[in-house]
């Protein structure tokens, strides 16, 4: 678009119902005009229920594991039985004998761990080194999953075994085995991760990155009235979806349909055509429903790669879907932390430094950080920031809702609450002085403080460890922030047929967010619709490309294009409409699934009526997602970085065993924004979700490596303990309208910030009903005693 198709319009910003004000903003010509607040729209900012949700309940809806294709092959993997060795011999001819065998594939390229920065560090092998128990090395497909099975174990592998390292801090050790050999390097993929280019590496420690410094920290402290300082540290929390990742590769006449358990569907296909070699066009990727997928499901991994290789080799279709052990082990978690904190303030709250050194495990993949809260969510004028990733012989760490944000909140938010109490100062006031970053998120963040206090009943917490007697009541809080992020790379189609019929297409997913149900919304606003009026097909690379499920930026990427589609359907049917009801197209509204002119309802015709009428037989209108009307802060290929962000505060009441150590988290309340909610309950929904995953992850999960031979020794959902129903606490979701004045629809995601804060507000709420701090996670009955042991 050139430089002049814009106009300024004054459009709305701030919290509906509390301080909204004009702004001006630059807006692309032929953006529809902006929506009013969510009250007077007729299907936005409604509780619509669940589009797919009668598919779901009844057993219709086709997940990957469902996908039934004629001829289909099963497929196992064989994955390594030691966590560092070299690959000598693989025999694989008594496999590919077995009865029903059709193909057999041993895996030549890892993905998901880093890589050499100089392959001349590490002797030529013929297949990989392998650096972690469970490691996949090849794959059987068979016409049964049981004969598959009965394959894999004659296949005889000979290993020639190596030292190695599980534990995070044995890693740390410059005499420890080096899980690589030399410096290493890591791509960034489509779901994230990867790591900072060029970063010295000695041993297992790479880095450090320093990404956020700035100032003089010595002098902050200098400044300083009061310093305190922590260590922190927290556990891998490994994804554990309801429904694992697997993958139907169907190769067949050189075109290669995939059906995959994914995040992002267009990450499938580009990521096969390049190690496959094949054109984008002749692949097609399709995730009809996901179940369950928090940041691994990108790509097509290991997995996927070896069930294409089977599917090409036996030319039929191979379905691989991996069993919880595999799950756990090998398609990557949230990476482990040691932080060490040190902050300094003034007496009245205002900080003068933030000091950090950390130290992240992703096992044999890097990226393993904490996340941009201690430089970018309160103001201070002195941040040093030291990273280091330490690489261990286990499995990769992957993009996990909020990746590093959470570990990072955790420390940073309690380190912040320990200010407060070396001060004096209330949490919630030390958060209104401090919290000065941007002017329309303060106000948001002020707003969810306040609400948040007086749901909770904030002013009946007492002094820390008031209570007298071993069970112990405590109420706490912590805040939360993600970055607002738009996908670029987004398109919307609606084709409305001349019986009335609308369909919507983009190449985006429902994982089970609600997408389906949001897009419905949006083009039915637009046209005067209901939202089952409208069909929605999502999840096929072949639609308009759309976002990736992840970072919270479906509904930011997706509903502006979805809205600007409609609006220009809208307008053009107006324009054809216009003269058989003798009106000027602009005056033309839709409403409740008629046209009819704006302020005299008894001109008016049906919807349906209209298009035959007017000799409609197909409309087809596309459009993209444009930038937002104030620019982003930065750009990073496909994503684009508001200056604005997602916030929320959640507050936390726990009950505390101090002769036990038990921990049971009674009530949760979370206050969030997400720019305009479309569909209220479904926000509810996904704030629901992450608190109750925080839950999980603050007192329950925890992966546990056996050190002498690496073996996860939970890698299952029986001894890997999750939150259940019973242990999940009251949670009260209030959402904030925040117009932001950025975008036709001024949508925003919530999946994140959902969860990052929860953890840190149990902690803080540990705090206040016993006076010690817990400083490692999970808060399991061994480290709670400990907290209160300890001086």
């Amino acid at each position: 678009m050139s430089a002049d198709a814009f106009e300024q319009r004054s459009l709305s910003a701030g919290i509906v119902g509390d301080a909204v004000k004009q702004v001006t903003r630059k807006v692309p010509q032929g953006e529809p005009p902006p929506w009013p607040a969510n009250a007077e729209l007729q299907v936005v900012g409604k509780d619509v229920p669940r589009m797919d949700a009668l598919d779901k309940v009844t057993g219709r809806a086709r997940y990957t594991f469902d996908v039934q294709l004629p001829g289909m092959l099963y497929a196992r993997t064989l994955n390594s039985t030691l966590p560092h060795a070299r690959i000598k011999s693989i025999d694989t001819s008594r496999a590919e004998k077995h009865p029903g065998v059709r193909a057999v594939h041993v895996l030549d390229r890892l993905l998901m761990a880093a890589e050499l920065r100089d392959p001349g560090d590490e002797a030529r092998e013929p297949y990989p080194i392998v650096r972690f128990t469970g490691q996949p090395i090849a794959a059987v497909a068979a016409t049964s999953a049981r004969a598959a099975e009965a394959a894999l174990a004659l296949i005889r592998v000979e290993y020639e075994p190596m030292p190695h390292v599980t534990e995070f801090e044995a890693a740390i050790d410059p005499g420890s085995p080096p899980v690589f050999p030399g410096p290493t390097e890591q791509q960034a993929t489509a779901g994230g991760g990867g790591a900072a280019k060029g970063l010295p590496q000695k041993g297992n420690l790479r880095g450090p990155s320093k990404g956020g410094s700035r100032g003089e920290i010595e002098r902050g402290f200098k400044e300083a009235d009061v310093v305190v300082e922590g260590e922190y540290r927290t556990q891998v929390q490994t994804h554990t979806p309801l429904e694992p990742h697997g993958v139907v590769a169907d190769w067949r006449d050189e075109e290669l349909t995939i059906y995959a358990s994914t995040q992002h569907v267009m990450s499938v296909r580009d990521e096969a055509a390049e190690i496959f070699k094949l054109p984008k066009e002749k692949i097609r990727a399709v995730s009809d429903y996901t179940g369950g997928g928090f940041g691994a499901k990108y790509g097509i991994g290991n997995y996927g790669t070896l069930a294409i290789h089977l599917s090409r080799k036996a030319r039929a279709p191979v379905r691989l879907v991996l069993d919880r052990r595999e799950e756990h082990v090998s398609v990557g978690n949230r990476p482990s932390t040691l932080q060490r904190l040190k902050i300094g303030a003034k007496r009245d709250g205002s900080l003068t430094a933030i000091e950090l050194h950390s130290f992240g495990t992703g096992g044999v993949a890097a990226g393993a950080g904490v996340g941009m809260c201690h430089h970018s969510m309160y103001p201070c004028p002195n941040v040093s920031i030291e990273h280091y990733d330490v690489f261990t012989n286990a499995g990769p760490c992957a993009a996990f809702r909020g990746p590093g944000q959470t570990q990072g909140i955790f420390a940073f938010e309690q380190a912040i609450d320990a200010v407060a109490a070396r001060l004096g100062i209330d949490p919630v006031a030390m958060r209104d002085k401090i919290d000065t970053r941007d002017a329309d998120d303060v106000r948001a963040r002020a707003a969810e403080r306040r609400i948040g206090a007086e749901k909770i009943g904030w002013s009946r917490r007492r002094a820390p460890g008031s209570d007298a007697g071993p069970i112990k009541r405590g109420i706490g809080m912590a805040q939360s922030m993600w970055p607002y992020i738009v996908n670029s790379y987004t398109t919307c189609e609606i084709r409305i047929a001349g019986d009335g019929t609308v369909e919507a297409f983009c190449g985006t997913q429902d994982i089970g967010t609600g997408t389906r149900t949001v897009f419905a919304q949006v083009v039915a606003e637009e046209l005067g619709l209901r939202a089952e009026d409208v069909r929605v097909h999502v999840g096929d690379s072949r639609f308009p490309p759309g976002p990736p499920s992840g970072g919270s930026r479906v509904t930011s990427s997706l509903t502006p294009a979805a809205r600007n589609a409609a609006h220009a359907a809208a307008r053009d049917i107006a324009s054809r409409v216009a003269p058989l009801l003798k009106a000027p197209p602009d005056e033309l509204i839709f409403k409740n699934g008629r046209i009819e002119r704006r302020g005299d309802s008894t001109i008016s015709v049906g919807f349906a009526e209209a298009l035959r009428r007017a000799g409609i037989e197909t409309l087809v209108h596309r459009a993209d997602r444009r930038d937002d009307y104030e620019g982003y802060a930065r750009k990073a290929g496909e994503l684009n970085i508001s200056p604005h962000a997602i916030g929320g505060v959640q507050f936390a009441e726990v009950c505390v065993d101090t002769q036990t150590g038990a921990v049971k988290v009674e009530r949760i309340v979370a206050v969030h924004d997400c720019g305009r909610p479309i569909n209220p309950k479904l926000v509810e929904s996904q704030i629901l979700g992450g608190v109750t995953q925080g839950v999980s992850y603050a007192l329950y999960e925890d992966r546990r490596l056996d050190a002498a031979t690496g073996v996860q020794l939970n890698a299952n959902i029986d001894q890997y303990k999750i939150v259940g129903s019973r242990e999940t606490p009251h949670i009260e979701v209030h959402l904030i309208e925040l117009l932001g004045g950025q975008s036709s629809t001024d949508a925003r995601g919530v999946a994140e910030p959902a969860n990052v804060a929860t953890a840190a507000a149990i902690a803080n709420a540990f705090f206040n009903a016993t006076g010690k701090r817990i400083y490692t996670l999970p808060m399991t009955p061994a480290n709670v005693l400990a907290a209160l042991r300890a001086e």
